[in-house]
């Protein structure tokens, strides 16, 4: 590889000091290897001149549901429970290897033009190794799992009920399969979807996996008020004292949503030290709830962002995500209690440090990962420039519209608005045969 070198850019580096610098990058088969003023090109690198433009760290999105990307636009105006038994379940006990493909390259399509260099991802019950196929071809970062489900009866379709060790086995062999992919740029991370649909066997393995092999466990907790009382049910205990209580509460847990919380369970989050993905645009649409965001991170309790799924948002932007995480919380705490900057930061270094990689992704550092978004900020949306934070310039004023280029593993996997990885015509046209085919499948069609 020849190497990059960006030229003359505003540097958003998201360093321990939280620098904003004016300057060059120099990058390095897949690592940014000199930061600096008048670098002077070498004969064999790529220069993207980035007068005018900001570099920003790739957005790591720490929740996220490719295999629900055709099922955008499926799913609106309903509470979760409902949406799942009603709407999602069934989608997805319809799919096939092929409609599971492009799903994945779909949404992956969207993360990328957007900026978002790392997810972490859940799938649905069979037919993941397409959905790794689609990450691998695509170029992005990604921590990614097959979706484990093996409570019998309820209102889940046969097809994705599944016996708790066969479940436990397709996920070894797709972890042995893929995980440290392109020198560790797929990772795998344990996806029991949430309490009410996986035994403790399962759940307590899945625990003892994690520890082997060392690797992340994904799961959704405490998302809604009736999924809460199910599980009390069941359990007799609250979503997060379960799963402390089996020991899967541990630094390598990442929980999605964690909108309704007891003080015990705040505790068990911040003396575990799990990992929050908050995820506002979906909390909001399903009605679940507001999360207590600035209690959390007060609390030094670890918060990041992700957009979930297409069908419950219905898009995958971080800059939606970030300017929802901030704006839902001033009507409750105040007009501090979410600041631009705290919003940057659970979107940046916060979600590498959801996923254990903050000593190579989320700031702009020498040594770490090339994973960036270069951004054009010369519109009418975003100025006057003069004498405005750049933090705020983005999170409340830029959209998805802004990113030019993407960069991630030290790859241009967007250069000007144009996919290298992705084929935009082929995707779009399969995502809607697919999508007439799946709900073909279904009542819903």
């Amino acid at each position: 590889m020849g190497g990059i070198l960006i030229k003359n850019a505003e540097l958003i580096t998201m360093n321990k000091r939280e620098e904003i610098l004016r300057g060059d990058i120099r990058i390095k088969d897949d690592l940014i290897v000199e930061i600096g003023s008048g670098l002077v090109p070498l004969p064999e690198e790529t220069v993207i001149d980035a007068t005018g433009r900001t570099v920003i760290p790739g957005f790591v999105q720490t929740h996220i549901h490719l295999c629900q990307t055709l099922f955008r636009g499926k799913a609106d105006d309903l509470e979760l429970m409902d949406w799942l038994r009603k709407r999602i379940w069934p989608l997805e006990a319809a799919h096939d290897g092929e409609s599971l493909y492009y799903s994945a390259m779909l949404g992956i399509g969207e993360l990328i033009s957007s900026g978002t260099t790392t997810i972490v991802d859940m799938e649905t019950v069979h037919h993941t190794d397409y959905a790794f196929q689609a990450i691998a071809k695509s170029g992005i970062r990604a921590l990614s799992g097959k979706v484990m489900m093996d409570q019998k009866g309820g209102d889940v379709p046969e097809a994705l009920q599944e016996e708790t060790a066969a479940s436990l086995q397709e996920s070894v062999d797709l972890l042995e399969k893929w995980n440290g992919y392109d020198g560790g740029r797929i990772r795998y991370a344990f996806s029991p979807r949430f309490v009410i649909s996986c035994t403790e066997p399962l759940l307590t393995e899945v625990r003892d996996l994690s520890a082997r092999y060392g690797v992340k466990v994904h799961t959704h907790a405490s998302e809604n008020q009736g999924e809460i009382e199910i599980v009390q049910a069941m359990t007799g205990m609250r979503n997060i004292v379960y799963l402390d209580h089996i020991g899967l509460a541990n630094e390598r847990l990442i929980l999605a949503h964690c909108i309704w919380l007891d003080e015990e369970e705040r505790r068990i989050l911040r003396e575990r030290g799990v990992h929050v993905s908050h995820c506002p645009g979906s909390n909001l649409k399903l009605s679940s709830g507001i999360a207590d965001t600035p209690g959390l991170i007060h609390e030094h309790v670890s918060v990041s962002l992700g957009a979930d799924g297409a069908p419950c948002n219905n898009n995958l932007d971080m800059f939606n995500e970030m300017r929802l995480a901030a704006l839902i919380q001033k009507p409750l705490h105040g007009p501090t209690a979410m600041d631009a900057k705290s919003v940057f930061r659970m979107a940046t270094i916060g979600g590498a440090k959801a996923v254990g990689m903050e000593n190579e992704i989320g700031s702009i550092e020498v040594g770490k990962k090339a994973d960036l978004a270069i951004l054009n900020l010369y519109n009418f949306h975003t100025f006057p420039s003069f004498d405005v934070d750049p933090i705020s310039r983005i999170v409340y004023s830029a959209t998805r519209a802004d990113v030019e280029t993407t960069i991630i593993n030290g790859k241009i996997l967007m250069d000007r608005g144009i996919l290298k990885t992705v084929d935009k015509e082929t995707v779009l046209r399969e995502a809607d045969r697919s999508i007439q085919r799946l709900l073909a499948r279904t009542p819903l069609g």
